[in-house]
Order: C-alpha cells, then structure tokens, then sequence
C-alpha cells in the first residue's frame, strides 16, 4: 500500500491520539508491538502513518483517525516533502472542484491506475486556468488534445482582451484514456495518491476551497518562520484602498493573500508572481479555487526576471521583501522603470514602489506595505521627492504596532497612482493608526483601524484634500514636504492628539485610584496560619478528561462568524477579550460560564474562570479550554490549582526558545466536591484581590502620564 510511505512524528501520534508526547513514549516502552520507526532520527523517529492508525485502533485508543488530521498527516509525512504534497493535493482538489466527473472515473480503480490517469485529467483542468505552469505543477501534464490552449484562440474565442491569460475552458468533460494506453505513473505522483484520495473525502465534506485552505493553513502554522505572511485583515484593507480592479498584479506574491483579498468581477485577471517556484505554484492554485478569475503566474525575481513586462494592471498590491541589499542595484542601474530616480542599494523598497508604478495603467493604484524607514532615510529623499512633485504618492499610512511581521515595527501602508496627462495633486494624506494597537499579542483593533483609514481615504479622494483630524490624519500641501529631508513619517506632520486628560479629568482619575486602593486593602488576604505539608491522592487532567468528569478543548478556529476572541494575552491581563480570527468552515470553540482556560505557551502559572461578562467569546490560539462536570468539579477549585508554580513546572516542556505546557499533565488532588468548594471560595477571593491590583497599577499609569503630559503641554499647573 502507498499509505505506507506517509510518516508520522511522535509528535503526529500524540495529535491523532488525543494524548501528550510523553503518552507516546510509554507505549513505544511499554508495548513489543508497537510500530517500529522507518525514518527520522534516533531522537526524533518517525513512523508509518498506516500501521500507527491500525495499533492505535488495534488497542482501543482510537475509534477513527479525524478527517482532517488524516489528511494533514499524509501530507506533512509526504516521501517527496509537504510542499510537493500541498501541490499535488491542490492540483487535485482544482480537478475536484471543476471537473468532478472526471475525478471519479480516474479515481475508480487501483492507486496505480490513478497515478497513469492523472496527468491527462488534470490536463483539462490545469493547462487551460494556469498556461505554462501547469507542466510545473504536476509532471507529466500537458494540452488535452481537444482543448485548444494557445494565447490567440483563448482570445478570439472567450472574448479576452488581455492575450496570453488563461481561463477556465468552455469545452465538455473529456474522456479518459483507456489506462493501458498511458503511460506509467512519475514515482512523486504515485506516492501521493493516499493523500489526493483523502484530500477528495475532505473536499466533499467541506468544499475543493476550504479543503485547500485548511492544508494550507496548517503548513504555514507548521512554518512560521519559513514564510512572511500578510494578515487576512490588511490584506483586505490593503484591497480595499486599492478599489476594484479589472486586472491585478502582485509582483512579491508569497502565498497569494493580497490577490485573494481583490473583490471578484466578470472577466477578472490575477498575475502572480514570486521568487520562490513553490510559493508562485501554491498561489496560482490558491486564486484557481478562489475565483474564476483567469490566473497567470511564474516564478522569478521580479526585479531582476520580471515575467510580465508588457502588463498594465488596473492595480498592483504588494508586500515586497524588506532590507534587501542584494536586489539587483549593480545589474539594474539603466532600467526603464526608474522613472523617479535610480534607488540607492539600501533601498530595495523604493526600486519596487518604482517596479508597482511601471506596471500599472495610467490612473491605476499601487499599494505596498513599506517599513517605516523608507519614509525618511535621506539615501532615499530625491526619489521621495519625485514621486511627490509628480503626483504619483497619494497617502502614506502607519499602521499600529503588531499588524503584521515584523510585529514590534509599525509599519506604513504607501497608496500611488500612476500620474495620468491632468495636473499633479497638489496635497498628500499622511495618517497614523497607532492609537488603534492591542495589548501584548493580541494585534491591533483591526475593525478601527479598517473604519478611520477608509473612512479618511475615501474622504481625501472625493475632495482632494482632508481637514485636520488631530493626532489621526490630514492632507499635507506636497510644498511642506518638500525640504532637505522629504520626510513622509506621519507622526512628524500630524497635529497634536486633543488633550484628553486636564486638571478635572486627573483628579477624576485620582479620586478612582483612591477607591481602588481601598478596595485592594478590604480584600487584602488574611494572615496565614502555619499548617503541616498535606499528601493527597493526585489525578490528572487527562484522567478527568478520559473519566468525563470534564471536557478538553483547543482554541484557534475563527468559525463561521466574526467574534470576539479571548486571546492568551486577554488571560494573562485579565483583559476583555480583544483578538480576531479569520472567518472559517470550522466550529469555533465558544466559551461558557465555569469554563477554565489555560494558556500553553510561556510558562506562567495561569488559569482564568469565565464570568458572564467573557461567556460567548471564541478560544483564540494557544488556549486550552476545560469544562468542568459541575457535579464532579468545582471550576474555582480547578483553575487554582492548576496556578500551583510545582504543578506547572512538572507539567511543561522546555525548548530552547519557549515553553509549553502539557495541560494534560497537571495534577489536582482527590477531593469531596464540598471541600473542592471552600478551597474554590478562596480561590476566588484571591481572584478578586488580584484584579483589584491589576485595575490600580493601570489607574496608577494613567494618573503618572496624564500628569506628565498635563505639566509638560501645560494643562496642569505646577504648584
């Protein structure tokens, strides 16, 4: 069986299992049967996907591998690696999802009869929405004999005014060969049947789309630091200040968000492109399973290798590399597209801003995402200053602290058009969202952020110009920015915040601490009495979970909704929730009164119970939830000794940049559910004391800062 070439970690067994690593490690000990490793290393083996499903089942530690998690391994222990795999399940589920007919006659039969048919079926589907890369997708695949796929006749015949575009055929199912006239199968692709085949069971369980976007998604989430991503909800502002567009590009593509963030419209065309072959392959099917839009995408560098140099796109999205000094400065000095000044070899961001402009029709927009530097280093004050006198830069706006990679960097949003023959705009929208950024991790308030900037863009284009809005944005004459340094930091030209905290408003303030600290003294622990060491019988929260006297859940799914999220950050600041998540075709995990949650990352000893103030909020990331049996569990009980420092520490796994706890792991004593409860009453009332503090040190920050800023802008007197 090919099955047996997909492998599975350790790590892979405990999430099939439901159970924590160090579970894994008892049965390999434990159990002579137990599967033996067939790759990986002596400290980290890896096992046959299928003969760890048949023991787990054979023990009765597994009634059925989930769907999705079958999937996701098969791919992930893929012989030829994930990404070849997240290609050839992509390729399939596009099959799938536009020809499903003939999915299911080459799908009738063996594995191998499947792998020889592939390449023609997909032939049908490929060739004509992808052109050249369809033979890059998927080896073996060609022009199906009665689809006519040359660039002329896709024109004539479909109607299509951009030659060279592919669309989705017109033409009826082909039949398949008779699989004794193809040839045999290519070794990747025979290997991956088990996963195409899983991967059309998902397909017809949650759609061809959401099934990609799943695998997708847990490839990244299994990667991070392989891929710079751009958040679902910038990537959706970023659109959206682009405005609607006929013809797209995204010359730096990464896994296709922008692009997939562009409103559909009829006859829509997306050009793609990426440096890294498997990233330009991925998007191109990405946006095939997204839309109809007609698809063209190639990989290369688009500075130095552009592959669409003859494009006039309506609008050009980008999330250009950063900081790249090798980007072609000594190659690229007498190219066309430096119609703004040649960019100096520190700035890679400003040869792609020019690289945007080149590709655009007369009049179309150009938004890129720009480090902050890139407004103001002086290598790049002459191209800053072209772009300004010549109408080219409209708007240049700071995002909040923490919306996208790198997250401590507040980085900028620049919108251009093309300048078309009518005179240069004679103002710039200069914006700063920075009021707008979470606490901690929890990102920025992405639906603020999304008003204020639309709202103030949409504003400034309908009158070319914008009245002051303090501390947020205005509409700066092109002459004032005009000086030695052509300085577009935001910040820098925006009027000072209106004064939010005078005299009346600090003494508000203060008479607010003064009850806080009140409060904090009433519920002030009393003194400890000394008592001796007590051994109670222990049990574990995986035990509890197997017993039912509790549920175990995992947070991370955005649902079908858009919610509120309580994120890690929101429990250890004993915050209201403050997250988002992408909307999504799976169940989000909604909380209850009397739920515990635990954060897993971090080491901290923390567990919060859930009041009605929090109940109905999705799990965000990196959350375990526990719902206790109220006839067998006290939550108070439950979520204090779960803070125990020894319970934590026992409980946790160390790596050499983090730490994770196995909540499984934690430990509770045995007790009646009335003792659980005096325990649980006390609990509670430490709860409360620890909240009092928590709400007089930020009284306290906000009291210190207003002062300091009242003193300093003088609004607070000094005596």
């Amino acid at each position: 069986m090919q099955d047996q070439a997909t492998e599975v970690t350790a790590a892979g067994i405990a999430r099939l299992a439901g159970v924590g690593r160090a579970a894994v490690s008892n049965w390999r000990r434990r159990h002579a049967d137990f599967p033996k490793p067939v790759g990986g290393t002596e400290t980290s083996p890896s096992f046959a996907l299928a003969e760890v499903e048949g023991w787990l089942r054979k023990q009765g530690k597994l009634a059925e591998v989930p769907l999705r998690e079958r999937v996701w391994q098969q791919l992930a222990g893929h012989p030829e690696g994930p990404l070849t795999a997240l290609v050839h399940a992509g390729c399939a589920l596009l099959l799938i999802h536009e020809r499903s007919t003939v999915w299911l006659a080459a799908s009738a039969g063996s594995d191998e009869r499947l792998a020889r048919l592939l390449p023609g079926a997909l032939a049908q589907v490929l060739t004509p929405r992808l052109g050249e890369l369809a033979g890059v997708l998927m080896p073996g695949v060609g022009a199906p004999d009665d689809v006519n796929t040359s660039d002329d006749s896709q024109a004539t015949d479909r109607g299509s005014t951009a030659p060279g575009v592919n669309t989705a055929p017109t033409t009826p199912d082909v039949n398949l060969p008779d699989s004794s006239d193809t040839p045999d199968a290519p070794p990747s692709l025979l290997s991956s049947v088990p996963l195409l085949r899983g991967a059309a069971e998902l397909a017809a369980e949650v759609g061809a789309r959401q099934a990609f976007e799943f695998l997708l998604g847990r490839h990244l989430d299994a990667n991070p630091r392989q891929y710079t991503l751009t958040p679902a909800e910038l990537a959706a502002l970023m659109a959206d200040l682009a405005g609607p567009a006929r013809t797209a590009l995204d010359p730096a593509c990464g896994t296709g968000a922008l692009l997939r963030a562009v409103d559909t419209r009829p006859e829509q065309w997306l050009h793609a492109q990426d440096s890294a072959p498997d990233l330009a392959a991925l998007t191109a099917l990405r946006l095939a399973l997204h839309s109809r839009a007609g698809v063209r995408a190639a990989a290369g560098d688009a500075l130095r290798a552009d592959a669409f140099p003859e494009l006039r796109a309506d609008v050009v999205l980008c999330h250009p590399p950063f900081n790249e000094r090798n980007w072609g400065h000594d190659e690229l000095a007498y190219d066309p597209r430096w119609e703004y000044g040649f960019p100096a070899r520190t700035e890679s961001e400003l040869a792609w801003v020019q690289h945007a402009l080149a590709r655009l029709t007369d009049g179309g927009t150009a938004v890129l995402l720009m480090p902050p530097a890139a407004a103001s280093r002086r290598s790049g004050r002459r191209i800053r200053a072209d772009l300004l006198r010549r109408g080219a830069l409209r708007a240049v706006l700071a995002l909040p602290v923490g919306a996208a990679p790198p997250y401590n960097i507040p980085l900028h949003v620049w919108v251009l058009r093309r300048p078309e023959r009518n005179p240069a705009a004679p103002e710039v929208l200069l914006m700063d969202t920075g009021r707008y950024a979470g606490e901690g991790r929890a990102g920025p308030d992405w639906a603020a952020v999304r008003e204020a900037v639309l709202d103030a863009w949409r504003a400034f284009t309908r009158a070319g110009r914008l009245a002051e809005r303090p501390g947020l944005a205005r509409s700066v004459p092109v002459i004032e920015l005009l000086d030695d340094d052509v300085d577009l930091a935001p910040a820098r030209h925006l009027p000072p915040p209106a004064v939010a905290d005078g005299a009346e408003q600090l003494a508000a303030v203060r008479e607010r601490l003064g009850e806080t600290l009140r409060l904090t003294t009433d519920l002030t622990p009393p003194a400890a009495d000394p008592a001796p060491p007590v051994r109670w019988p222990l049990t574990t929260i995986g035990e509890l979970a197997r017993a039912g006297a509790l549920v175990m859940r995992t947070g991370g799914n955005g649902g079908h909704a858009r919610l509120p999220v309580l994120t890690d950050t929101d429990v250890l600041t004993a915050t209201a929730p403050s997250g988002t998540l992408p909307e999504s075709d799976e169940e989000a995990v909604l909380t209850e009164p009397g739920d515990v949650v635990v954060p897993v990352l971090g080491g901290g000893s923390v567990a919060r119970v859930i009041e009605e103030a929090t109940a109905g909020a999705a799990l965000g990331r990196n959350l375990v939830l526990l719902r206790p049996d109220p006839t067998a569990l006290d939550p108070w009980f439950l979520a204090g000794f779960l803070r125990g420092t020894a319970n934590n520490r026992q409980a946790s796994s160390y790596a050499s940049t983090a730490t994770r706890l196995d909540v499984r792991r934690l430990q509770l004593p045995r007790l009646p559910l009335a003792q659980q409860r005096r325990y649980g009453a006390r609990f509670h009332a430490l709860d409360e004391f620890e909240r009092a503090l928590r709400h007089a040190s930020r009284l306290g920050d906000h009291l210190v800062r207003g002062m300091y800023d009242g003193l300093t802008d003088g609004t607070v007197a000094p005596d």
